[in-house]
């Protein structure tokens, strides 16, 4: 029973290798997702999975939070009328 989750998680290594490094969020929501899914039932590939992807959803939520912003501040050195 381990040897398809072991040949499934070095798959999914590689192809997470295999793309470029815009992981951002993605790898500190895998450990955390990763740790709650083997203490919930020995599931930490599924939680890692699901982890990645809420922090890549929250990273992106909070990028396009700063840039609405930055875009409603006033230049350096000009002041609203």
């Amino acid at each position: 029973m381990k040897t398809p989750a072991a040949i499934f998680a070095i798959a999914a290594l590689a192809i997470v290798a295999a793309s470029p490094a815009d992981a951002k969020g993605c790898l500190k929501g895998a450990v955390v997702g990763g740790v709650a899914g083997h203490y919930a039932g020995h599931h930490g590939v599924l939680g890692a999975v699901a982890g990645c992807a809420y922090g890549r959803h929250r990273a992106n939520e909070q990028g396009r939070q700063q840039d609405q912003h930055r875009q409603t501040q006033a230049p350096a050195g000009q002041e609203k009328l």
